[in-house]
């Protein structure tokens, strides 16, 4: 089925050397961090996770995100997702590429992961993190390659793909919860230190990944004549807003544990997301913007709207991708060091060279995307394979 991903129009072939670009850029970027360190990024002592991290958090929960699809379909029979279920495997497949290789990056060398392997430390939430990570790349990879082959013979999958498909579903939400654990298991950051960071972060999951999801699902719709479904678009909007609405009333627990509780570990750091403290304020408007969007979204897509047009349902989706990406892919990681356990404040912001390390990785993983959406469109276009979904 390779085959496919090397024929296509002009436009197709055009946006592969758009991406081939920045991964160049990026790549050149990285060789420059390479040789210098990690000294070239705005990280510091008193900040040591930076935009890596902060990027690799939101991936995550958006590779997390395909168990919405994969749930429903396959445990209770929702037909509708038959067609673009494999849509969401592949994005988690690109998704969990593009968070090994933040990983890869931030840790400087990329010889330094193999001692995650060569010297296994279970009491590290690090190594279960890589754990997981990488068996949720494989079982996806198994499983969407596999359906889509039988779907392209015509063929019921093989016997054995079945058990892998329900235990992609647990799979899909340990990837997550294990990596809230990274932040939670750390008693110095007040920000982190809450019991609710698993469920706040599979909330933002399964808001942004689907609301991707139906963004990409409209764009191939336009792009060829694949169409998912209204129907089924119509779900995937239902689930986005419970979804959002859920991660909204989780941050709403947060604020009010920390003003009504009124310790001050625990007011400082939303005080300087949303006003500034002592003067420090790099990241206030970010933060505002993430909650107008987000908040301006969840009304869009209560109100019949979204229902009516997919015009406002591309906008709501773009607005609750776009804040929660804010919220989890720059502002979260950055605020648990504000301030440090010393009270003293470093601001954090990426560099250039880091931003275009970061655009590498994205453009890295949004050439997987494309590769693997049009050997996937192209086999369920072909009139000589028939769907079995």
């Amino acid at each position: 089925m390779f085959e496919k991903a090397l024929s296509g129009t002009k436009t197709y072939f055009s946006w592969i050397i758009f991406l081939l670009i920045f991964i160049g850029i990026g790549f050149a970027c990285y060789l420059y961090q390479y040789n210098e360190g990690l000294g070239i990024t705005g990280m510091s002592r008193d900040v040591s996770w930076g935009f890596y991290i902060a990027q690799f958090t939101f991936l995550v929960g958006v590779a997390a995100s395909a168990v919405m699809l994969v749930l429903p379909y396959y445990l209770h029979d929702v037909k509708v997702f038959g067609k673009i279920t494999i849509l969401g495997e592949f994005l988690a497949i690109a998704s969990v590429v593009m968070c090994i290789l933040f990983v890869t990056v931030d840790v400087g060398y990329p010889n330094r992961l193999l001692n995650i392997i060569l010297y296994p430390t279970p009491n590290s939430i690090l190594f279960w993190d890589f754990l997981v990570l990488n068996i949720y790349l494989l079982l996806n990879l198994l499983i969407g390659w596999n359906v889509l082959a039988a779907e392209r013979k015509a063929v019921a999958p093989p016997q054995w793909v079945k058990p892998l498909i329900y235990l992609s579903i647990p799979w899909a939400i340990s990837i997550h919860t294990v990596t809230a654990f990274l932040y939670a298991g750390m008693p110095s950051r007040h920000f982190w230190l809450t019991a609710i960071m698993a469920v706040r972060f599979l909330g933002s999951a399964f808001a942004a990944g689907p609301a991707f999801l139906i963004l990409l699902a409209l764009l191939v719709k336009r792009l060829s004549t694949f169409d998912a479904g209204q129907e089924a678009i119509n779900k995937l909007r239902n689930i986005v807003t419970y979804a959002i609405l859920a991660s909204i009333f989780f941050v709403l627990l947060e604020l009010f544990t920390a003003f009504y509780s009124n310790i001050p570990g625990h007011k400082h750091a939303f005080q300087y997301l949303f006003f500034g403290l002592e003067g420090h304020n790099k990241y206030v408007a970010w933060t505002w913007i993430s909650v107008v969007a987000g908040c301006l979204s969840a009304l869009i897509l209560l109100l019949p709207l979204a229902r009516k047009s997919n015009a406002w349902l591309v906008a709501a989706c773009i607005g609750v991708f776009g804040s929660l990406w804010i919220e989890k892919g720059l502002t979260l990681v950055v605020t648990g060091f504000m301030p440090s356990p010393l009270e003293h404040i470093t601001e954090y912001a990426p560099t250039l060279p880091e931003i275009f390390i970061a655009l590498g990785v994205w453009a890295t993983g949004f050439l997987v995307l494309t590769l693997l959406y049009k050997i996937a469109i192209s086999v369920k276009l072909d009139p000589n394979s028939a769907s079995i979904h």
